[in-house]
């Protein structure tokens, strides 16, 4: 080993070395993070590992107490890894936390030996945290670092020397990673994961050896960020959703959790313990995977990022220009792939429950917790960072991106997407907003998307879309005005009297995009008739070019109107579709919608 310069011998770690080297071991990982990007190829090649643990590790730091309790400062680590962690590698990095905690929590300060045990005990919570762990990766570097120090404190008492001898040691492992895993000779790499790990080691061990406690950055939260995958290779993506959540006061044991996560995929990792576990699994069932979690304890912190549609933006974008809507855009999922549309998803939420609208929850799902439900789902718009991400890392892949909304009277997505446009001055992303929603929302975006695949360019795409905003409308079939009543949008006295005459409303969009009484029935055959009647009115006033039909729960209605339609119109739906959960809460079981727009 080589020689080091020892000032001075360094015979404990209290809290306030501890933090302090934290924060070095971070600033490494976070200087790296580009780097660490570039050569992530295990277990996706998603170009992301630098990405995750640059965030995980911020994350911790900005937590950290200046408090001289090692036990204190170490607890408070762990705890705000396993919040804010963030990708495989972050859990991972998390769980080596949790395990530091588990030996030092009591410690006001550790000795070599000490440190030691807890490294040894928390590498073994690491392996214990991963259903397959796999060597040639951040594993085999955590385990020879470990063992190292073992090694080398027999011989020595000095923090300096033994960190730093061991620290060669994980950078010898880590430059063997290649000839361990198969995926990484071929990459001509080392394991992203390890160097990450290697990267904070250097940082803290160089602290150790001749860091100043009082020069120590300060650092800040990491913003709220929806992570994009950017993968570097065109390997296969066998799971499509890159799924995480938090679970607290888990009911069911730590390794049944490993097991039960499998069966919805792979890459799966746990951290934490049966009362606060981070869990994270690559899946193609993410509304399955997180109805399974929310039997066992209470979720929060969810995500689920399409990873073949990143992959597909990165890697085989169809056009020059991007496509973007919002899930309360009710186009078949035939559609969305054909034209690679991207969809930002609502938040629906049951009381405590969150999901994503039309990713961790179905309309089947949904629509069955809608009569069960005590509580009145509510809906939230998707988060400025959620927004903000998608189009900045659509635009570093596309020449222009078009962004299109539910109406702005509906929602405040619209008003999202532009102020994340304004922070991308300069960038070719332009926001429109439908004025509509559901059917006829969906029947602008799809017109749009033949446009693109026609080869019109953005400044063509501009003014058509603001064309097809305006030969556009839709009429609304409200089985009932129950629902409205139950979240708030309809008065419990209105509600009263038209369920006592039989009123059966009949819903549309003013031309500013508000919502507006067209009509109403005392029955519903009525209101068929009327909606008919009031398309074929639509379409005499100049050549139809599509419509659509979209329902909840109410298929039978639904193919009613199409055969009676399509006599009318001289033509079939262009489709039929089930409304979104997002649609679905503010309308009800039932309810039928007739989107149409002129040629």
């Amino acid at each position: 080993m080589s020689e080091i310069a020892v000032r001075q011998g360094v015979k404990y770690i209290d809290g306030y070395r501890f933090r302090a080297a934290f924060i070095a071991g971070a600033q490494a990982i976070i200087n790296d993070r580009a780097y660490l990007n570039k050569i992530n190829v295990f277990p996706v090649a998603d170009a992301d590992t630098g990405t995750n643990l640059a965030s995980t590790v911020q994350a911790v730091a900005a937590e950290l107490p200046n408090d001289p309790s090692l036990g204190k400062v170490i607890s408070e680590a762990s705890d705000a890894a396993l919040m804010g962690s963030r990708g495989n590698s972050g859990i991972i990095f998390a769980q080596f936390l949790y395990g530091l905690s588990l030996s030092l929590k009591s410690e006001k300060l550790t000795t070599p030996a000490k440190f030691v045990e807890a490294a040894r005990v928390s590498v073994e919570h690491v392996y214990e945290s991963l259903l397959n762990p796999v060597e040639g990766t951040i594993l085999t570097v955590m385990r020879a670092w470990s063992n190292a120090l073992k090694k080398f404190s027999s011989t020595s008492d000095d923090f300096q020397i033994i960190l730093h001898n061991a620290y060669e040691v994980a950078e010898k492992a880590l430059k063997e990673t290649p000839r361990q895993l198969e995926v990484l000779a071929k990459a001509g790499v080392v394991d992203s994961g390890a160097k990450g790990f290697v990267d904070f080691l250097q940082g803290i061990t160089e602290f150790i050896r001749a860091g100043n406690l009082r020069d120590i950055p300060v650092f800040e939260k990491p913003e709220e960020n929806a992570e994009i995958h950017q993968f570097s290779g065109d390997d296969k993506i066998p799971y499509r959703y890159c799924t995480e959540a938090l679970i607290s006061h888990s009911k069911v044991d730590f390794v049944e959790v490993k097991h039960k996560a499998e069966s919805f995929g792979d890459s799966v990792v746990v951290a934490g313990s049966p009362q606060r576990l981070r869990l994270h699994v690559h899946t193609n069932d993410p509304a399955e995977l997180f109805d399974w979690l929310r039997e066992q304890g209470e979720l929060d912190s969810m995500k689920a990022e399409d990873m073949v549609r990143q992959y597909e933006v990165s890697h085989k974008r169809k056009y020059p220009i991007a496509l973007v809507t919002d899930s309360a855009c009710d186009l078949p999922q035939e559609i969305i792939e054909k034209y690679q549309i991207n969809v930002i998803p609502f938040t629906v939420n049951f009381g405590e429950n969150s999901y994503l609208d039309k990713v961790t929850i179905t309309p089947e799902k949904f629509y069955s917790l809608l009569d069960a439900a005590p509580i009145h789902p509510s809906t939230a718009q998707p988060s400025p960072a959620m927004v903000s991400n998608l189009l900045s890392f659509l635009k570093t892949h596309y020449d222009s991106v078009m962004s299109v909304h539910i109406s702005s009277q509906l929602s405040g997505i619209h008003n999202l997407a532009v102020q994340a446009v304004d922070n991308h001055e300069g960038d070719d992303i332009h926001v429109i907003d439908s004025k509509q929603l559901s059917v006829s929302q969906g029947l602008i975006v799809y017109r749009l998307a033949q446009a693109i695949d026609a080869g019109k360019n953005i400044t063509e795409l501009k003014a058509l879309a603001q064309s097809y905003v305006e030969k556009t409308k839709v009429f609304v079939d409200v089985a009932t005005l129950k629902y409205m009543v139950r979240g708030g949008r309809v008065s419990p006295l209105k509600g009263l009297v038209a369920k006592l005459l039989n009123l059966k409303p009949i819903i549309s969009l003013d031309e500013d995009g508000k919502g507006v009484a067209y009509g109403k029935s005392f029955s519903r055959q009525g209101n068929m008739e009327k909606i008919k009647q009031m398309t074929v009115d639509f379409a005499e006033k100049g050549p139809i070019w599509n419509y659509a039909i979209v329902h909840a729960r109410a298929l039978d209605r639904a193919e009613v109107y199409a055969a009676d339609l399509e006599k009318l119109l001289g033509k079939a739906p262009a489709y039929i579709q089930e409304i979104s959960p997002v649609v679905g809460a503010h309308n009800g079981i039932g309810v039928v919608g007739i989107g149409i727009m002129h040629e």
